[in-house]
């Protein structure tokens, strides 16, 4: 069975994974809220990347830096001035789109040929100001703003004039002090780069080595779309492994066989992942080598899970020119100092839970009806194991279901416990939330301390002593 993004979307909504970002005010665009399911799902995939990359290594160190920076930062990444997408506008109805992605031919909104003009850059950094240090002008409901604003040189020469008009879609006015402005950063990385001289203070690190970071970014996408894969909020994880530049080809190498590593780690089908070299004209301008790993998304083809940069000197190089600050690595061996280079693998987490949910969604028939279930794997599923009594109605059933419950929360933590509706129904629900195991507890359970164990995948019975699951579950996970 082929399955769409609009099967993923409804499954998501229906068993509390994801939901519309302030839904009940008709949403915002490329905003998303994770539900109980998928907030666990997400915190199991970023503690198996940090045990993965971080944990397992004596050379990485973790950070966690701020959202809003010195504004200087940006400026120095190069963000200011070429973070940007291409941008057109129809003339007839006034959409906005990113060039790349539309038939420019004809406007997807109104349907009117001919109707775009040229593009123009659109930064993408989101703006926000800090401090009392601004103030903004809108109108009321049935009223609008109107005027001219004039900006003039040190000899009162007017150099720009801007008007606005009656009808002008956006009637806004907004003042501010430019000392007050800064961003909402649009990548991890910097906060990693603007302390890298506070952690080799600190730790007197062996070169190469890593610093890490998982964290909100935000960029204002033009046109935020496909559920959760291209949003305006969205969160990183990745590191910047510091390298001496002789070494950059085999540390890229080394982290490319790595990053393909994870991906089965997370069960990802092998041939739903691809590598895509980036030829030089579409790469970051701080990259002289970037592959992008695809994952092939439903209804959405391959497209980005996540990437592999060679970001040379750029970043720590601009830091130390704009900041006077020395940035230079000193070897232990007395050599030479230098300004390292760096290898950065980056992973969407939003984009992660996407490929993780879409390639667990699994469709079978049992007992003559459709079961959709998510075949997660045990490591990654938000509920482990779901304990039933037989019957809610039978107090006896109903207590040594809660005492098992109890027993399996201590041991194994992420544990539901379910007594609403038949045991077919219950089933159902566990299925389509991957959880591998359901356990049961009938009226056998009473006589010889024995439940019947349910494999999500197979939909196998075992009989198994209460006195042995732990071990038993713990061995599958």
């Amino acid at each position: 069975m082929s399955v769409a993004l609009e099967d993923i979307v409804s499954l998501c909504k229906r068993r509390g994974f994801i939901y519309q970002g302030s839904e009940i005010y008709g949403g915002l665009a490329g905003t998303w809220d994770y539900g109980p399911l998928g907030a666990q799902l997400k915190r199991n995939i970023v503690d198996q990347w940090l045990k993965f990359f971080v944990d397992g290594w004596d050379d990485m160190y973790l950070v966690d830096t701020t959202i809003i920076m010195n504004p200087k930062v940006w400026e120095a990444s190069g963000h200011v001035d070429t973070f940007s997408d291409p941008l057109v506008e129809c003339e007839n109805c006034h959409s906005v789109f990113r060039v790349d992605q539309i038939d420019v031919n004809k406007c997807p909104s109104c349907g009117k040929e001919h109707s775009f003009g040229q593009p123009k850059p659109f930064n993408l950094l989101l703006r926000t100001f800090v401090g009392p240090t601004w103030g903004s002008f809108e109108p009321k409901n049935g009223t609008h703003l109107t005027g001219k604003f004039e900006e003039k040189d040190r000899n009162n020469q007017i150099v720009l004039e801007f008007e606005m008009k009656e009808l002008q879609r956006n009637n806004s006015v907004m003042v501010y002090d430019k000392q007050g402005r800064t961003y909402l950063r649009p990548e991890t990385a910097q906060g990693i780069f603007t302390n890298f001289k506070n952690v080799v203070d600190s730790f007197q690190p062996d070169m190469p080595f890593g610093v890490a970071q998982i964290g909100k970014a935000f960029r204002n996408e033009i046109s935020p779309r496909d559920f959760i894969f291209r949003v305006r909020e969205f969160e990183i994880m990745e590191f910047e492994w510091f390298i001496d530049p002789k070494d950059w080809e085999k540390n890229f190498e080394k982290w490319r066989k790595d990053m393909n590593s994870w991906f089965k780690k997370l069960g990802l089908d092998s041939s739903k992942i691809k590598e895509h070299e980036v030829p030089p004209e579409d790469r970051a301008h701080y990259s002289k080598r970037t592959i992008d790993f695809y994952y092939d998304f439903p209804s959405l083809g391959f497209d980005e899970i996540a990437g592999l940069a060679y970001r040379t000197d750029f970043d720590l190089k601009n830091h130390q020119e704009m900041s006077g600050k020395n940035l230079e690595y000193r070897p232990k061996d007395g050599g030479k100092p230098f300004i390292p280079h760096v290898i950065e693998p980056t992973f969407g987490v939003d984009r992660h839970v996407m490929a993780v949910i879409s390639n667990s969604y699994s469709v079978d028939e049992q007992a003559g009806e459709q079961r959709i279930f998510l075949k997660l794997p045990a490591h990654l599923a938000p509920v482990k194991v779901a304990v039933f009594p037989l019957l809610k109605n039978k107090p006896e059933l109903v207590k040594k279901a809660r005492e098992v419950y109890v027993m399996l929360k201590k041991d194994i933590g992420a544990v539901e416990f379910d007594d609403n509706g038949n045991i077919g129904k219950r089933y159902r629900r566990q299925d389509e939330i991957g959880t591998p195991y359901c356990i049961t507890i009938d009226f056998d359970t009473l006589r010889n301390d024995t439940v019947t164990v349910r494999n999500r995948d197979t939909t196998k019975q075992e009989r198994v002593k209460i006195t042995d699951l732990v071990g038993k579950l713990d061995a599958r996970q």
